[in-house]
């Protein structure tokens, strides 16, 4: 099977990519998704080489400038698509040989959710611990019959119809952080758009939940789920985390002040 080379009626997998701004990655993701009926990458705006290097890999390209988060992004996307199934990737994620094995074999069987294991890989090392690995996150289904939420951030797959929920094999790599400006950085945008949401949703925060909840994540990402055992990247890994916890809550508290 090869990207684009089906027409719409024998399309069985749809690879579905949201993006912006990735031409450091795409190439190697776009690789790993060979073995797809057809790749479909909506941008956002990019202003890099992200769409001409979506397009050499016979991708179908949109771009949608709008952006109201992650959830309707994906929806976006999936409406784009062709396939039977879905399998929703990020441009930062691989898709490892055991892993495209057991998607080949899934989608030539009964409709069902397939979650996947993702393996992060943070400065140097693999993290298998923390909040980090496990990690297993629903990212193939079939298009008709599921579909991710409207969220702005951390985004969840919908199974209105009760689909079966299964493993796949193999781990799908994700290279996540470039340096800690980048973790920073991603931390601060995830936590941004996490009081945003829950400030449209009337939500209110304190500074005291804020101290608890940061510490509560350091606790449970360094301690409870032994990130001290990936060493200096795990114990960095927790703090950050811990500390953009804390941030989502202070900007929560801060978006719902009364203005005097």
């Amino acid at each position: 099977m090869g990207a684009n080379s089906e027409p719409e009626d024998q399309v069985l997998l749809s690879a579905v990519l949201i993006v912006k701004n990735e031409s450091d990655k795409l190439a190697e993701c776009l690789e790993s998704l060979y073995f797809a009926d057809e790749i479909l990458v909506l941008d956002s705006g990019s202003t890099d080489d992200t769409c001409d290097i979506a397009h050499r890999y016979g991708a179908r390209v949109a771009v949608e400038l709008e952006w109201q988060g992650f959830g309707v992004q994906r929806q976006r996307a999936q409406s784009l698509a062709r396939g039977h199934w879905i399998l929703c990737i990020d441009a930062d994620e691989r898709v490892t040989v055991p892993l495209r094995q057991s998607i080949v074999q899934a989608i030539n069987g009964d409709d069902a959710v397939y979650e996947v294991n993702r393996l992060s890989w943070c400065f140097g090392r693999f993290m298998r611990h923390t909040d980090m690995y496990p990690d297993w996150i629903p990212r193939l289904y079939p298009r008709a019959k599921a579909g991710f939420d409207d969220t702005r951030v951390h985004e969840r797959l919908q199974n209105p119809q009760k689909l079966p929920v299964r493993r796949l094999d193999g781990d799908l790599l994700h290279y996540v952080y470039d340096s800690v400006r980048h973790l920073v950085s991603k931390s601060a945008l995830y936590s941004e758009q996490w009081a945003i949401a829950r400030a449209e949703q009337g939500r209110k925060g304190s500074l005291l939940s804020a101290c608890l909840h940061g510490l509560a994540c350091f606790v449970r990402m360094y301690v409870l789920r032994r990130g001290f055992l990936d060493g200096g990247q795990g114990f960095l890994i927790a703090l950050v985390m811990s500390h953009a916890t804390f941030v989502k809550y202070a900007d929560l508290w801060v978006r719902t002040r009364t203005a005097p």
